[in-house]
């Protein structure tokens, strides 16, 4: 998603602005390039070298306004150059300005010269981030069309409780990534299954499979991205969601039904990426069986299938995915089958082979096409890019 865009990364003079050095290092891990740009309250905080060392860009800071060289004209050939811009932290002080629409500073005159679009992250004192010259700021600039990441919770450096944290870094990513992203399910509900479900066998032990979850995770974040509003849920989870995504943890397929079946109601798209364990025991133990106790013999009974119950009562326009996992031999015929056979609108399919490798090959087959679609790369990369290809059926 970032691979290869042009991206400043604004510093402001607040506290939160040593935290600029790990976002810089997590963009370029991306393959963003990143120009920093410093306001003369950041330099209190943090030094240009520092950011030169981790951009391999030269930092530019208010004395490159005051007397650019080289035939240079920064705020101008800067704001030209960017694909997006981003303020982290963004001070009471700079929104005021930026609202104003008073360049006086180098990193003011280039947002307001650039046609990028801009993400603004606040980061300041409660008090400050609730005062109502702040919020008319805010209102005035959102107006403008800048996108605005609200401030976290927490304890502040002031030694305060509440909102004005900079967001966490992940947050920001998710912001800045979808900087690029039209959000094609904007207004759109997405229910998404995920993880492994636990059958118990009695009070420690079950039956279950080793799916991370992780694929269900990339949804969501793919969802978010998009512009979703996003409910997760989930068995055990080896990844955390994302921020913004609306969890519901569960440990069986029949707790899983119950919890999704209020949500597939209101979902425009649903997501059954679970990897629901296939059969629970008849009569689960009670307490902690002894090993030498424990029966020889177990009698099991199968699980409720939740897509196919979930798909039989799908509403009109209401689209599904599921997804399957086979030998690689049979993967192509077994997936037809399947998306016919449990009434998916898509269905994901991978090979037993790459089950849980980094990289991930995905055939996606859909009602409409006659031949699959094939995508392959990293999990985030696979489950937006599927996403975007399952929007345009809504």
């Amino acid at each position: 998603m970032l691979a290869g865009r042009r991206l400043i990364l604004g510093i402001c003079g607040g506290i939160a602005a040593y935290k600029a050095a790990e976002l810089v290092r997590l963009l370029r891990k991306k393959g963003a390039e990143v120009q920093v740009v410093l306001t003369t309250g950041a330099e209190a905080f943090v030094t240009p070298l520092l950011f030169e060392a981790l951009s391999r860009k030269r930092c530019f800071t208010q004395r490159d306004f005051l007397s650019p060289q080289g035939g240079l004209i920064p705020h101008t050939d800067l704001a030209a150059w960017a694909e997006g811009i981003v303020v982290a932290p963004a001070t009471a002080s700079f929104l005021s300005k930026l609202a104003r629409g008073e360049p006086s500073d180098l990193l003011t005159a280039i947002v307001m010269a650039t046609r990028a679009p801009v993400l603004l992250a606040p980061a300041m004192n409660t008090n400050m981030w609730e005062h109502p010259a702040t919020r008319e700021n805010l209102a005035r600039l959102r107006e403008f069309g800048y996108r605005v990441v609200e401030p976290a919770s927490g304890e502040l450096a002031c030694g305060a409780q509440g909102p004005g944290r900079l967001p966490p870094l992940e947050t920001l990513l998710l912001e800045i990534e979808g900087l690029f992203v039209e959000k094609s399910l904007a207004g759109k509900m997405v229910l998404i299954t995920g993880g492994p479900t636990r059958e118990p066998l009695d009070a420690v032990r079950f039956l279950s499979n080793p799916s991370s979850g992780r694929m269900a995770v990339a949804l969501a974040r793919a969802a978010l991205l998009l512009g979703a509003e996003v409910h997760l849920v989930h068995g055990p989870l080896s990844v955390s969601p994302p921020e913004g995504v609306k969890t519901h943890p569960v440990k069986t397929a029949a707790e899983m039904l119950q919890v999704a079946q209020g949500l597939f109601e209101k979902a425009d798209l649903a997501l059954f990426a679970a990897a629901v364990c296939d059969f629970t025991p008849e009569k689960p133990l009670q307490g902690k069986v002894k090993k030498e106790d424990f029966p020889r013999t177990l009698s099991l009974k199968p699980t409720p299938d939740i897509a196919a119950l979930f798909n039989a009562r799908k509403r009109p326009g209401q689209i599904s995915l599921g997804f399957a996992l086979e030998e690689a031999e049979n993967l192509l015929p077994r997936a037809r089958e399947k998306l016919e056979k449990k009434g998916f609108d898509f269905l994901a399919a991978n090979a037993l082979s790459a089950f849980e490798a980094e990289e991930t090959e995905i055939f996606l087959f859909s009602r409409t096409r006659e031949t699959p679609r094939r995508f392959h790369g990293s999990k985030e990369k696979v489950a937006l890019e599927m996403l975007q290809e399952v929007a345009r059926a809504l």
